[in-house]
């Protein structure tokens, strides 16, 4: 009975009547964007799929059918192509088990790719060292022989992926980057291991080796990059996994068993103990409470809860017992329809990092048609053999991308390290790459423009001393943890009020609080809470609402069973929130709000914020489907927030800027996280995503002029292969200095 939760975890598109059966899979062996185009291509052609989509980070697969197909043939198509695939479990437990394994696999094979890159740069070096000390006169190169052993060993211990990529797309029909290395490493190290052989027992001529060897390294570095990149991304939907709870006290006759959450089913009844996490969603039947539901609404209040209120799984009980029927199985329920929402929102992104593969798949067939027309123009034209070979080995050194897979990692650290140090950390290159287009911003209230938390904005003493009420209240309220008591005791702590503790003290859940000081009772709450004690509040309810029309959280004080004031409280403004409105506005983008709040609690804060567009009153799902209206609508829309609500929209935005000071799982969904919880550092986020898109198409362009220049002269016979290194050595060192000009960026604030 355990696993028959799990079972029911299916997708809601293929749960809903008439809808397109859904095959999830687990793809394993790709390398870069044209292996996920590959799988995609051959998947979408097959007979009975109605369209697939593979994410590459995620290592993922989705495709959509018409049920003729089953799983197994998919599968088959897939390995077809040199891929390994398998069905994607989706119980609760073996989705935790995959995804740890999954990291656990990310972590190694990053592991393996750093000691590769040291491996790669120390059997370089000596040829590096060489070519560095020669300008100077100094001439250190290591003989023929031992250039052609360590560039050897570089050529096939790391060399190796790139050429088991290349194979598998060619066999596919296609060309990548590593088409593009394996040519020109091996154009490269061939033609000098020819000349070593060749003029053996005597020294040759200017060699290659160094060229091919480092060719590798920088490239791995590269891919090093990637992975890292690529390993964040899957911690989004593991640390989501991690806010459910794994069991739950269920209410059997007069027992009370501790059962796993997957054995529940609705109908059932459970205790949430004081303090615990709701295990799932459910309606109260018994008790009341206030539940901290900002993980999962941004809701910065507690909520109170009493009999027939809905709890939603993952949220935190307060002080009070709960008895909750259930209402929704794990698969269904709230928490996990915002992970499956994160999952499809990353799966349906742009694939900007094609980019540099697709011109790949054109540059590699124009140079290797260039340099076999060369060889047979050199050939048929009687110069020889040697200066056949020479020039068409010329066509493909400087051909050899180089300075193409430096263009984006090399302005990729400079940028991200100059934004780190500004408290932006930049995740990945399509954060980058989209963010500079932006033109809307999407903010959430809570935690993002608000504090998200609340503090004491006015106190209201009928007879007129403020000072004596705030003493009052926040001496009473000191043995609570409710937040706005421990509002009201800050705020007396802050004017230095030398506080008591009651006598007696008693919570009464989603009402308020009952103490006794100086021999006297005090109430301290809510309306309800004054009413049921026979209190006057006909001044005190004119107050609450005077206040709550300002989006205000409003407690009466009685004293002695008469009303003596009213203290109000809210979750006020970051103080570099208008900051922020105006920078944004003076870039030409849009600011909205999206926020669960009330329309009136939402205008008060937008308009004190500068904000003119205002979306109120959106539940947790529906923040994803809002942001994808507004990118549908042709917009390049950004979305910032802190909280687990935020995730999925953060996931479905162009790009996702998390606040530094939220959830972890919003940090992970983003591709741009603020480690400082600044409003304004959004500005300067996409000021450095242009700059450092910028610099990338600067050195994209440097990396195909000396190609688009060189290749032509180097088939004319006009440049020898050590030209065309040297001319390849130039292009990189191009890249590489245009790139490092990013690290003297700053922020707005520090250049002032």
């Amino acid at each position: 009975m355990t696993q028959a939760a799990p079972d029911m975890r299916n997708s809601l598109a293929a749960s809903e009547p008439g809808a397109a059966p859904l095959v999830h899979l687990d793809i394993g062996g790709m390398t870069c964007a044209a292996c996920s185009a590959r799988i995609e291509k051959v998947l979408s052609r097959k007979p009975g799929v109605l369209r697939a989509t593979v994410n590459l980070p995620l290592e993922t697969a989705v495709i959509q059918t018409d049920g003729s197909v089953t799983a197994a043939d998919i599968i088959s198509a897939v390995e077809a192509t040199g891929y390994t695939a398998s069905e994607r479990s989706t119980g609760w437990q073996e989705e935790k088990r995959r995804q740890d394994e999954a990291d656990a696999r990310v972590r190694r094979d990053e592991r393996r790719t750093l000691l590769l890159l040291v491996f790669s740069a120390l059997m370089s070096a000596p040829m590096v060292a060489s070519m560095a000390a020669a300008p100077f006169g100094v001439m250190l190169m290591p003989p023929a022989w031992a250039q052609a052993v360590l560039a050897g060993l570089v050529q096939v211990l790391v060399g190796r992926r790139f050429y088991v990529g290349a194979f598998k797309a060619l066999a596919g029909g296609g060309a990548n980057m590593d088409v593009l290395v394996v040519l020109g490493t091996t154009a490269a190290y061939g033609y000098s291991l020819a000349l070593t052989v060749l003029a053996w027992p005597q020294e040759p001529g200017h060699l290659y080796f160094e060229a091919s060897s480092v060719i590798l390294t920088l490239i791995l570095f590269g891919k090093l990059l990637e992975m890292r990149a690529k390993r964040t991304t899957t911690a989004a939907i593991r640390a989501l996994s991690e806010l459910k709870p794994q069991v739950a006290h269920k209410i059997a006759g007069d027992d009370i068993e501790t059962v796993p959450v997957e054995s529940l089913f609705p109908g059932d009844a459970i205790l949430v103990r004081p303090g615990e996490r709701v295990p799932v969603d459910g309606i109260v039947r018994d008790g009341a409470s206030e539940v901290d539901e900002a993980l999962l609404t941004g809701e910065s209040m507690p909520v109170a809860k009493a009999v027939s209120d809905e709890v939603i799984g993952g949220t935190i009980n307060g002080s009070g017992a709960l008895t909750v029927e259930v209402s929704a199985v794990a698969g269904d329920s709230k928490l996990a329809s915002i992970i499956r929402l994160v999952e499809n929102a990353q799966n349906s992104r742009a694939p900007v990092q094609k980019l540099v593969d697709k011109v790949s798949a054109i540059f590699v067939p124009v140079v290797v048609l260039v340099a076999l027309a060369t060889f047979a123009g050199w050939w048929f034209s009687g110069a020889g053999l040697d200066a056949a070979i020479g020039a068409t080995v010329a066509v493909l050194v400087i051909a050899c991308p180089c300075a193409l897979g430096l263009a984006t990692p090399t302005a990729l650290v400079a940028g991200t390290g100059a934004a780190a140090r500004a408290g932006i950390l930049i995740r990945d290159i399509e954060a980058l790459e989209t963010a500079h287009s932006v033109n809307t911003v999407v903010f959430d209230k809570t935690g993002t423009l608000t504090r998200g938390a609340p503090t004491v904005t006015d106190i209201r003493s009928f007879d007129g001393n403020q000072n004596r009420l705030l003493l009052i209240a926040a001496s009473a309220q000191l043995p609570s943890e409710h937040p706005l008591a421990g509002a009201i005791v800050a705020a007396a702590r802050e004017r230095g009020l030398d506080l008591s503790r009651p006598a007696s003290f008693r919570a009464i859940a989603g009402q308020g609080i009952v103490a006794e000081i100086a021999g006297e009772q005090v109430l301290i709450g809510n309306r309800r809470l004054l009413e049921t004690h026979s209190i006057d509040t006909f001044l005190v309810q004119q107050i609450f609402r005077e206040f709550e029309a300002q989006g205000k959280t409003c407690a009466g004080i009685a004293v002695a069973g008469r009303a003596v004031g009213v203290i109000a409280m809210a979750d006020t403004l970051r103080d570099e929130t208008p900051v922020a409105q105006r920078r944004l506005a003076a870039m030409d983008i849009e600011t909205v709000m999206l926020t669960g709040d009330t329309e009136a609690v939402a205008r008060a804060v937008a308009a004190e914020a500068g904000i003119g567009r205002v979306i109120a009153g959106v539940a947790p799902e529906g923040k994803a489907e809002t942001v994808s209206e507004l990118t549908s609508a042709g917009r390049t829309v950004a979305m910032v927030g802190d909280g687990v609500n935020d995730a999925p929209a953060l996931a479905a935005a162009s790009v996702g800027i998390a606040m530094g000071s939220g959830a972890e799982v919003a940090m992970e969904t983003a591709g741009i996280t603020l480690m400082r919880s600044r409003p304004d550092l959004v500005a300067d986020a996409i000021d450095i995503s242009r700059a450092t898109v910028r610099k990338i198409r600067q050195n994209l362009f440097w990396a195909f002029i000396y190609n688009v220049v060189g290749i032509p002269l180097a088939a004319l016979g006009m440049l020898t292969p050590a030209l065309a290194g040297a001319a390849m050595a130039l292009s990189s060192v191009s890249v590489v200095t245009n790139a490092a000009l990013l690290r003297r960026w700053r922020t707005k604030e520090a250049r002032k």
